[in-house]
């Protein structure tokens, strides 16, 4: 990101390309998003108004149509900023796509206090807490509508351009039962009752998020000077808005990846889920700013030991868990490598190829030569060799080359350890014919960078 921004830079209002440049460097990034997504993933991208017809043209692209599920709105504050040229903008977007029809539908939301709250019981209903619905319904056939009498006195028909719900003897039958509900006196018209004990037990989510739902930026932060001692991040994302995303798409030991961290929100929301329902969710922060230990690492670290001064009690006891903070070393480039200009460590090229070739990931320390003919790393099938000094002029001469007593070498060895070799160096003198023979498998430098 921050090199982009140093070959693109200036982006601005003023910038006739700026849409362009933007759309340029999310595409290769929402690609390689999708391609770490599980094939039951999804992704949430939280986007304003400036580039939110932009991006659902681009996520239409790469993830297709049927793969979009819906665009959340997040009422984000509810102060109204009486200073606005022409309306004060209090939301933004959360936009949701899935990798694939793996993925088939939200999980259900816990029923809150405020959702059970509706359901009453005026009547003392052994039932228990119910709340009325119409008997009417918007559609359906005039040979089917009618006018009955219960056995109360009340007459009901449907109101003037609706449809009863329940054929008479049905409705009869619900008055038999007591499902039905005449007012105080017993007069009014009649409505159904739905009672808490037959509803789902949990809540389909809304696509709009409002504050007292799922929090506010003002409450993020809050909870960010909290926990961190000041005000040091402009428009963290809330807690519970994360929550609420997780809880909806996510089970309670799957891997969530936050590739823009900022004030480590993500990291955080997990951590709590996890504190409250027992689950083993784990995390994965990306952050390219010069925060990244400070900021958003450092919340990370604190919500997780304690945060003394903080009102809610778990916070203040602290969430548990932990977590591993890593840095990336020198990118390694086959441009520079070309040149001479940026020659990496003997440790840190094996350790890339290594990944890059084999899918391995092994730190750099643990890394080094082993032989002289360059072997630096054994699995169960494999023995890997790399011909390498980070020396230019050495990487021209005749020692960086697999010779033929060199591959003779490695091929005892090989048949005595019955793996296979995989041999990188700059170049070598034998055909691709006796390698084969030799069971010696050569990928040439730095080409083997390219490799996948």
């Amino acid at each position: 990101m921050q090199q982009w921004l140093i070959e693109n830079a200036p982006v601005d209002n003023e910038d006739l390309e700026r849409h362009d440049k933007w759309l340029c460097m999310m595409w290769p990034r929402l690609h390689l998003l999708k391609e770490l997504l599980s094939d039951d993933g999804v992704i949430f991208i939280s986007i304003d108004d400036n580039e939110q017809h932009h991006l659902r043209m681009l996520t239409d692209e790469i993830f297709s149509t049927d793969n979009f599920i819906t665009q959340f709105v997040w009422n984000k504050k509810n102060v109204v900023q009486n200073d606005a040229k022409f309306a004060s903008v209090n939301h933004e977007y959360v936009i949701c796509y899935r990798k694939s029809d793996a993925f088939q539908k939200f999980n259900l939301l816990p029923r809150s206090e405020k959702a059970n709250q509706r359901y009453k019981n005026p009547d003392n209903d052994p039932r228990g807490p119910w709340q009325s619905v119409a008997l009417q319904a918007k559609s359906g056939t005039q040979e089917n509508v009618y006018t009955v009498t219960f056995p109360n006195g009340v007459a009901w028909t449907p109101p003037s351009g609706t449809f009863p719900k329940f054929p008479k003897d049905s409705l009869l039958s619900l008055y038999r039962e007591g499902y039905l509900y005449f007012g105080k006196k017993g007069k009014n018209v009649p409505r159904l009752k739905k009672y808490l004990s037959d509803v789902m037990q949990g809540m389909v989510s809304n696509s709009i998020l409002t504050t007292d739902e799922v929090g506010s930026t003002q409450t993020a932060t809050e909870t960010v000077k909290s926990i961190m001692g000041g005000n040091i991040f402009n428009s963290p994302k809330a807690v519970g808005l994360i929550q609420h995303l997780l809880l909806i798409t996510t089970g309670s030991d799957d891997i969530i990846l936050d590739s823009f961290a900022g004030s480590g929100t993500t990291a955080h929301a997990v951590l709590d889920l996890n504190k409250e329902d027992g689950g083993n969710r784990k995390f994965i922060l990306i952050e390219c700013e010069d925060y990244a230990d400070t900021i958003t690492a450092e919340r990370v670290r604190r919500v997780i030991n304690g945060v003394p001064n903080a009102r809610d009690d778990a916070l203040r006891e602290g969430l548990g868990g932990s977590f591993t903070y890593c840095t990336l070393g020198k990118p390694i480039e086959v441009e520079t490598m070309l040149t001479g200009e940026a020659l990496p460590s003997y440790a840190a090229l094996a350790a890339n190829l290594l990944y890059t070739t084999a899918g391995v990931s092994a730190g750099a320390d643990a890394l080094e030569m082993q032989s002289d003919d360059g072997l630096f790393h054994s699995d169960d099938e494999n023995d890997y060799y790399l011909l390498y000094k980070p020396d230019l002029e050495w990487l021209r001469s005749d020692a960086s080359i697999l010779n033929l007593e060199r591959a003779e070498r490695i091929r005892d060895t090989s048949r005595d350890t019955g793996r296979k070799a995989i041999v990188y160096a700059a170049g070598n003198y034998i055909g691709q014919r006796e390698l084969t023979q030799m069971g010696v498998i050569f990928c040439q430098l730095p080409d083997a960078l390219h490799e996948r």
